[in-house]
């Protein structure tokens, strides 16, 4: 799987006080992300800002 603490959509959460997932997946989903069905997460979206500015 890609590292979750690159993607854009993995994000602290001030109620909980922990990083959370905010991609908005079923349960039957995740359980099958969670059960290693992928290879890489299917949701992954790198989240470096500077990559894009790179490009600019």
């Amino acid at each position: 799987m890609d590292n979750c603490e690159t993607c854009a959509y993995y994000t602290y959460d001030d109620e909980w006080e922990c990083y959370v997932c905010e991609m908005n997946i079923d349960e039957d989903e995740y359980a099958r992300l969670m059960q290693g069905h992928y290879k890489r997460c299917p949701y992954y979206r790198d989240g470096d800002e500077y990559i894009i500015a790179k490009k600019q």
